[in-house]
């Protein structure tokens, strides 16, 4: 009985989720489909946005910070939704958290993707400097021993471009073009968004590929994912009554909007800057 009321009080704990800015919001909302009875306590970083300029000592001093308050909150799971920080954070974060709670990132998940859907093929990758210099993707994919090829391309004026709104338009689909043109992601097969930002700009993407090329979105596959792993676990919150908490480390309209634009309501979104 004992072990059944301490099982119930973790699984009806929240789920913690991190990025540097708007762009986990992507996946959060992909969770909330997947996953409608479980309370997100999600963290921005917009005080230091993008992540993917940053140094690794850099990101891995926030993401140890942000990590400390998710856990203050009783998270039984964080989730690392950002790629920049999930190539040099997680292994940081897992050695921080121990046994306190789970912690997962947005990279392994797409990596099985690929091994499940792409053996053999080429398939490209745009994310961030930091994601793209690291070759985390690269040396997963190698691991795989599957014969994926993987092009990555840097495209650092994306996050800017989509945290101050500018995802929509002519302006950002030739940016988004130019980018796409590069010759190094020719003859792909299906590419990948390497930052939960991109989703956002997953439409005009699409439109560029037509139907030739699968795009790879990091905030569905993730969503899937977490909800086998906390099924796995016996983790699931199955009659959850709590409402989602928002913070940010320095508020931005822009934040304020996104949250609204994909929740469908405004949220309580409560600053909580980070300490030195």
């Amino acid at each position: 009985m004992r072990q059944k009321l301490i099982m119930s009080t973790i699984s009806s704990a929240p789920i913690g989720i991190f990025d540097s800015g708007i762009g986990g919001l992507t996946v959060a909302q992909a969770i909330k489909r997947e996953l409608p009875n479980e309370q997100i306590v999600y963290f921005g970083d917009t005080a230091h946005l993008p992540y993917g300029d940053k140094s690794t000592a850099a990101i891995q001093s926030y993401c140890i910070k942000i990590t400390q308050l998710l856990l203050e909150r009783g998270c039984k799971l964080i989730l690392i939704a950002c790629n920049s920080a999930s190539a040099v954070g997680y292994e940081l974060v897992k050695e921080y958290v121990g046994k306190r709670a789970k912690v997962l990132n947005v990279i392994d998940p797409v990596v099985d993707y690929l091994r499940e859907l792409y053996p053999g093929k080429r398939v490209g990758l745009i994310g961030t400097k930091q994601t793209v210099n690291s070759q985390v993707y690269q040396q997963k994919i190698n691991a795989l021993g599957r014969r994926i090829t993987l092009h990555s391309l840097a495209t650092p004026l994306l996050v800017p471009m989509i945290e101050e709104g500018f995802f929509k338009g002519e302006i950002s689909e030739k940016i988004i073009e130019k980018y796409l043109n590069d010759p190094w992601l020719e003859d792909i097969k299906g590419i990948i968004l390497g930052c939960t930002h991109y989703p956002l700009i997953k439409q005009p993407i699409q439109k560029f590929y037509g139907q030739q090329v699968e795009v790879i979105d990091s905030s569905e596959i993730m969503a899937k994912a977490l909800k086998s792993f906390l099924g796995f676990h016996n983790l699931y919150n199955r009659n959850s009554t709590n409402s989602d908490h928002f913070m940010v480390s320095d508020f931005t309209e822009s934040f304020e909007e996104s949250t609204r634009l994909f929740f469908g309501e405004a949220v309580n979104l409560e600053l909580m800057p980070l300490w030195d």
